[in-house]
């Protein structure tokens, strides 16, 4: 369905050069940033009481063609067997069919695109699904492997330029959001193979259809619209079927929940370990509702600025519990998947806290995010 040759081909040849730096410069921040990540694990796991990873996990620190071609290979891990499932049961043209050949390339080339115009945005990330170890002996599902978390060098030192912070505390910031997602993914068994199910399904049930495809086009087209007005859904809330609007609300409220969380743990520790973190945050944050009116519709229509209000409520979220029943309480989200709050709940904390939460300070103590 997907052309991953040419979407990373495109991505790579759209993607706009980062900010220029010396040899000698570049070199130094790639091993800033892996020293960094290194420091801000203790500092996470005392703040959050999650045990990470014992081994560290791996860390990658790349440009933006290198953050492209690592999102195709997480994107064909999801949706390659999806493809073949849809295959087996007809609801996909078969490989080597014209339609494929020529609908692949196109989706390709869509997919290209909107990588090429995240790869200028991303500062990092820990990515939760990469190819197997050709080297490594085969393993199952359950025993796929760890995920990675990834800085982008150059987006991170363009976004320290342009907001004029200290580059040693901004990366350390950076740093710390991305190592609080690494400690949830490793400190929690189930979570990882959760979101790739709710992906799954979400893409199972997509109604294929001629009348709801011109249906689901049609709201793709008001959403497209709409983002230009300044209003209305998202591309991808547009083009949802009922069932994939129950799936996604499940999708946004763990996501909107390891966002948030990252946010928090970013400002709890932020004091200790980044002197400037108050000036980093305020100007962050202004540069985050900023832009002009075609960056503003892009992101609309990509659904970023979902992402960004994912961060407002998942931090209220956070914060609002911890400050009401602590730390350990909280952590009773790592549970399982029933303790998840649900998206009705990040915008209500005393509604999750009094289903889950209980009272008193009770949460890991070697059984919570260890159960799975």
């Amino acid at each position: 369905m997907i052309d991953w040759n040419v979407a990373t081909s495109t991505g790579v040849r759209w993607a706009r050069p980062g900010p220029a730096v010396s040899m000698a410069e570049a070199r130094k921040v790639v091993a800033e940033l892996r020293s960094l990540a290194a420091a801000v694990q203790e500092p996470v796991h005392e703040v959050t009481g999650l045990p990470g990873s014992p081994d560290g996990g791996k860390v990658a620190v790349v440009d933006r063609p290198g953050w492209i071609r690592a999102n195709v290979d997480g994107f064909r891990v999801v949706l390659d067997p999806l493809v073949e499932h849809m295959q087996q049961r007809g609801q996909a043209p078969p490989p080597g069919s014209v339609i494929t050949a020529v609908g692949s390339r196109v989706t390709g080339m869509q997919a290209g695109l909107i990588l090429a115009y995240l790869a200028g945005r991303v500062l990092g990330q820990y990515e939760l699904f990469l190819p197997p170890d050709p080297d490594a002996p085969e393993r199952g599902a359950a025993d796929a492997p760890a995920g990675r978390l990834t800085l982008v060098a150059p987006n991170i030192v363009m976004v320290e330029r342009e907001l004029g912070v200290d580059p040693h505390d901004f990366r350390r910031w950076v740093c710390l959001h991305e190592e609080t997602h690494r400690t949830q993914f490793t400190s929690v068994p189930w979570l990882r193979p959760y979101v790739q199910q709710q992906m799954t399904e979400f893409l199972l049930a997509s109604d294929l259809d001629p009348a709801s495809i011109l249906d689901r086009l049609r709201s793709a087209a008001d959403a497209v619209a709409g983002a230009v007005r300044g209003s209305g859904e998202s591309l991808i809330e547009a083009i949802q079927t009922p069932r994939q609007r129950e799936i996604l609300d499940r999708l946004t409220a763990v996501m909107t929940l390891v966002e948030g969380h990252g946010d928090y743990v970013m400002d709890a520790v932020g004091p200790r370990v980044v002197p400037s973190v108050a000036e980093i945050r305020a100007k962050f944050s202004a540069r985050r509702i900023s832009g002009g009116r075609i960056e503003q519709a892009i992101r609309r229509i990509l659904g970023i600025d979902l992402k960004m209000k994912q961060y407002e409520q998942g931090s209220h979220f956070v914060r609002n519990v911890v400050e009401e029943a602590g730390m350990g309480v909280f952590n009773k989200v790592w549970t399982s998947p029933e303790t998840l709050p649900t998206r009705d709940e990040i915008t209500n904390p005393p509604a999750w806290l009094e289903r889950v939460g209980g009272s008193g300070s009770h949460g890991m103590d070697g059984s919570g995010a260890a159960a799975g």
